[in-house]
């Protein structure tokens, strides 16, 4: 069972994670995160040194979540089948909140990269565990020609995220799942799947 000491170190994150998804790291500030938690100054200070430590806990949190959600989401009977439900799954993660937020990874990699190292060493390290991930599964389904096999795994697999990236910041300001829907074909197309039927 959590403490309240845990429990409210988690909502301070979770409320923080929000603000920060729609307003951007840099412009989410101490005052907005003590609004939305209803918190003192003080009982936040005592769960975090400051808005830099809060701001490494809340990406510490969305890669975790992240994370759990490729292995969730990169299943299938064959690896192109596993890319296919990827990508399903990102349309349904995106749509289900509506396109707003977009990916915290990409936002914060546009807004922080060049003013604060210590994030973008962090961002870089989501991205090359997300890069390698994909890789693997690029690398597998190539071995069965789902996949065209006359580009290397890692550039197939930088170029699915950038994609992605592209299509979810195209589905945010929008707010309409055809720019990503879109992104996603065209994706397929560019590393020609080939999902087996029957």
């Amino acid at each position: 069972m959590q403490t309240k000491g845990e429990l409210t170190r988690e909502r301070i994150i979770r409320e923080a994670t929000y603000l920060v998804s729609r307003k951007g790291l840099g412009d989410t500030s101490i005052s907005d995160i003590i609004s939305a938690t209803g918190l003192k100054k003080g009982s936040l200070y005592f769960h975090f040194s400051g808005k830099d430590a809060l701001s490494l806990a809340i990406l510490e949190k969305s890669r975790d979540e992240f994370m759990i959600f490729l292995d969730f989401s990169l299943v299938g009977n064959t690896p192109g089948e596993c890319l296919n439900n990827f990508f399903e799954e990102v349309m349904n993660l995106h749509k289900n909140a509506g396109f707003a937020g977009g990916c915290i990874f990409g936002n914060t990699a546009l807004e922080m990269s060049d003013k604060n190292k210590e994030v973008s060493v962090f961002i870089e390290g989501v991205f090359a565990e997300w890069t390698k991930k994909i890789q693997k599964v690029v690398k597998s389904a190539q071995a069965l020609r789902q996949v065209r096999d006359d580009i290397s795994a890692g550039i197939l697999a930088r170029n699915i995220i950038a994609g992605i990236e592209g299509g979810i910041m195209l589905a945010r300001l929008g707010k309409n799942e055809k720019q990503l829907r879109d992104c996603l074909k065209s994706i397929k197309m560019l590393i020609e799947l080939k999902i087996r039927t029957g």
